[in-house]
């Protein structure tokens, strides 16, 4: 069931009412799923196959090629990680591409919003920062471009990882020399007689998903913080309570920000505001789904309708007049229900087309010219809209957004004290038990967001720092927890002590997908202070991505297991019928790279997972025990 269970069912109600099924109902409609496929034992690589294997041990062990259960489950797996890691970091590449339009001025709708942050990567690069603006935005965007295609070179970011975790990449042999490179390493692996090591192809689907977290994803970060300005904390609101009856909607859904950003320069145009009071209403009123919500939240402070599970049922409310799409996470059964309903969609990318849908193509050159036309079409469309379907729910709820590894300096230390020091203090004197990653999608095989929220309200209880991104953030901001009155709600005592001492929520907003990067820095920072230990796999973190449902969640997940930190699944991966696979991703790795996978459905019993690791890891670093109990919380 989702999330919002009233909201959520009214709009199912009325989108049953027009004969059209939700992802709730289309879900139910595949259960029983492929049972083979769970298990990670079916293979479709050659035209041998396709081949399954059988779980009972009664009928075929092996591939007709000869392959068994490890070596089908472990190439399913490094497949799943390749796409990942191609997506985001082909994001970040789109990215760095439009920076160097910038630079050149090729592209006059953009141009350096933070020209502090790109002096500070063009001294990473050995790029002179004291040269004019545009000339270092060229020169420093044709060095990220510069990182896909190395052949021999390591990616430049993978020496911000403490020197622990780079000396055991190096003896594993993968890390990252280029960032499309190891992903067409792993592709190759994968094909029939290539590689049959389940452990060979594993190391090399982490050497892709290094590639996208310490680059592809990483540049992505790094290049949209220059053009469109580093975050700093925002207060706005959240869910589907952000429509206005009385105003043009244009819901922006999607990930890449390019042209997102644009669209909310075009919705301030007075030529277009103007236009939309001829039109009856009394404005444009924008909000966000998914990631591009995040973009748009942490920098223009854009309200954000919801996450990836109320695409439809924000058209089901009757009040969208158009839904522009990008691409990633964008359902296809979208073209169904807006048929219902007056709503326009529009996609946007070249690489992402969707039958019923009207294609206006972005181009970075005209990006403003076609914001504007995009932003046009949904007023001309606010007329048709019928206003005896119009069910736009009452609920919606603040949230701080902005939250980043290098303004959190700030935050935590003051202006004129900017360091990471009171974090590790905090967590080596036992008022913070450690920091948790909670990340990734939303699914209907669990709880639809929910089960972010049960873990992470636990984890708070016990004095733990969250750190969110992605769809995770949204379903928790929903919930209230993403602003600073939520620690006296949930947090335990030391918890509570530092947020109403700095004025921070319990549980900070690190932006989208991609910018899990983010993270991988602040756990960076915080061995670089000193105090916990030489290397990412010493301190008391975990992650989880309980309700994943993308591949790019499982390139996420590896690069941080590769890179020291445990994380936990709520849904298996597709391995679980291979079990020396399975014991190698969730047993033997931690003794290799310190991260490890752990599978664990129950959000509460995977947040008591996480806090015994960190308190394992108190233990190994020599530091005191949590200082304070557990806060009993009275059920909602």
């Amino acid at each position: 069931m989702a999330q919002d269970t009233k909201q959520a069912q009214s709009l199912r109600d009325i989108a049953k009412a027009s004969g059209v099924d939700m992802i709730w109902e289309r879900y139910e409609g595949q259960t029983p799923q492929c049972g083979f496929g769970q298990l990670g034992l079916c293979c479709k690589n050659c035209n041998l196959g396709p081949c399954r294997i059988d779980p009972f041990g009664e009928g075929a062990q092996v591939g007709v090629c000869g392959a068994d259960a490890d070596t089908i489950s472990a190439r399913n797996l490094a497949r799943h990680v390749c796409a990942g890691s191609a997506c985001h970091s082909d994001h970040g590449r789109e990215i760095a591409h439009t920076l160097l339009f910038a630079g050149t001025g090729a592209a006059p709708s953009y141009e350096v919003r933070s020209p502090h942050k790109l002096r500070i990567l063009a001294e990473e690069y050995g790029i002179d920062p004291g040269k004019e603006i545009k000339e270092l935005a060229r020169l420093v965007a044709q060095k990220m471009l510069d990182e896909f295609g190395k052949q021999f070179e390591d990616i430049s970011f993978i020496k911000r990882a403490p020197k622990k975790q780079q000396d055991i990449w190096k003896k594993l042999n993968i890390t990252p020399c280029g960032i499309d490179r190891p992903i067409v390493e792993t592709m190759a692996r994968t094909n029939i007689g290539v590689d049959n090591d389940y452990k060979n192809i594993i190391f090399g689907a982490m050497k892709a998903a290094l590639a996208d977290g310490w680059g592809g994803s990483m540049i992505a970060t790094e290049a949209t913080d220059i053009l469109f300005g580093s975050p700093k904390a925002i207060r706005a609101t959240v869910n589907l309570g952000v429509l206005k009856e009385d105003e043009v909607n244009i819901i922006i859904h999607g990930h890449v920000p390019l042209l997102s950003d644009v669209i909310v320069t075009a919705s301030q145009d007075p030529e277009l505001i103007k236009l939309a009071k001829e039109k009856g209403a009394k404005g444009i009123a924008l909000g966000g789904i998914c990631c591009t919500a995040n973009e748009i939240l942490m920098r223009r402070g854009i309200p954000v309708a919801g996450n990836f599970l109320q695409q439809e049922l924000a058209i089901a409310t009757g009040a969208v007049d158009a839904m522009v799409v990008d691409l990633q996470c964008v359902l296809p059964a979208l073209t169904k229900i807006a048929s219902c309903f007056h709503t326009k969609l529009i996609s946007t990318h070249p690489k992402a087309k969707f039958p019923g849908m009207r294609h206006i193509e972005f181009r970075e050159e005209e990006a403003l010219d076609i914001a504007k036309e995009i932003v046009k079409v949904a007023i001309d469309n606010y007329p048709n809209r019928d206003r005896s379907r119009v069910n736009i729910p009452k609920e919606s709820m603040d949230l701080v957004a902005g939250f980043t590894a290098e303004n959190v300096f700030s935050y935590l230390g003051g202006k004129y004290r900017a360091t990471y020091r009171p974090l590790n203090d905090a967590i080596i004197s036992g008022r913070l038990r450690g920091v948790a990653g909670i990340v990734g999608c939303d699914n209907p095989k669990m709880e639809s967001g929910m089960a972010h929220i049960k873990l992470v309200k636990e984890l708070l209880r016990h004095d733990v720092l969250v750190v969110q991104t992605g769809c995770a953030a949204i379903a928790c901001a929903k919930e209230g927890l993403l602003v600073p009155e939520a620690a006296n709600k949930y947090a335990g005592m030391g918890l509570r002590e530092i947020c109403e001492t700095v004025g921070i929520p319990p549980v900070l907003h690190l932006g989208s997908c991609v910018d899990n990067s983010r993270i991988l820095i602040a756990c960076s920072n915080m061995v670089k202070e000193g105090g916990l230990g030489a290397g990412i796999d010493e301190l008391p973190v975990a992650g989880a991505a309980i309700e994943w449902m993308s591949e790019k969640a499982v390139a996420i997940g590896l690069y941080f297991v590769a890179s020291g930190v445990p994380v936990v699944f709520g849904t298996p991966l597709p391995v679980t019928g291979a079990p020396n696979t399975t014991r190698f991703l969730t047993s033997e790795l931690e003794g290799i790279c310190g991260g490890r996978w752990i599978f664990e459905p129950d959000p509460i019993k995977s947040a008591h997972i996480m806090i015994r690791h960190m308190d394992k890891k108190r233990n190994a670093l020599g530091i005191k025990p949590a200082m304070y109990k557990a806060r009993t919380i009275e059920a909602d």
